[in-house]
């Protein structure tokens, strides 16, 4: 428990060091749009700032990112800690953010950040870390709910911080997608 502090801890005082030694910019990238052929770090910019805040779909309030890109969870993370890499976060790139993350209309005590096995910073939000799914084209898109992928099941992230189990209402923004994406899962 005192290593995780500790490497919590460390990580935030990397993350603030960043922020006061960056740029005063706090505009997102356009890269945050993730496609089928996203790198793992292609969901931020690591010289921008990601942004998390909510927007209505299918499932209810949702988190998303700052192009309205759906926000998820891996359930199979440990703590804080991303399991997914590799082919993995191609399909799932993680929100990774070069400072502190802008939140809007959120509890800002849920947000935070860690560091992958990258060396990138990864956004957090009640303790997980949280993904965009390749195969959500369109913002708003939920492609990703109840997929079962790398080892897991993936949700999206309602504003209190946890994951929606539901299935998506059928809606025009959930068509075209069969979660397949060519990814072997």
């Amino acid at each position: 428990m005192k290593r995780a502090i500790a490497i919590t801890a460390g990580a935030t005082a990397v993350v603030a060091l960043a922020a006061g030694c960056g740029s005063a910019s706090t505009s997102s990238s356009s890269s945050t749009t993730p496609t089928p052929a996203a790198s793992s770090s292609a969901s931020a910019s690591t010289s921008g700032v990601a942004t998390v805040k909510t927007e209505s779909s299918g499932l209810g309030q949702i988190l998303t990112n700052g192009s309205g890109q759906t926000l998820y969870l891996f359930k199979s993370d440990t703590g804080m800690t991303s399991t997914c890499n590799g082919s993995c976060a191609k399909a799932w790139p993680p929100l990774t953010t070069g400072g502190k993350p802008d939140q809007s209309g959120l509890n800002a005590a849920l947000v935070g950040t860690t560091v992958r096995t990258d060396h990138t910073t990864e956004v957090t939000y009640n303790g997980h870390p949280l993904y965009t799914f390749a195969d959500d084209a369109q913002p708003g898109q939920t492609n990703g709910q109840g997929v079962n992928a790398f080892g897991g099941a993936w949700y999206v992230v309602s504003p209190s911080g946890n994951a929606i189990t539901t299935a998506p209402a059928s809606s025009p923004s959930n068509s075209g997608g069969s979660g397949g994406g060519g990814y072997g899962y």
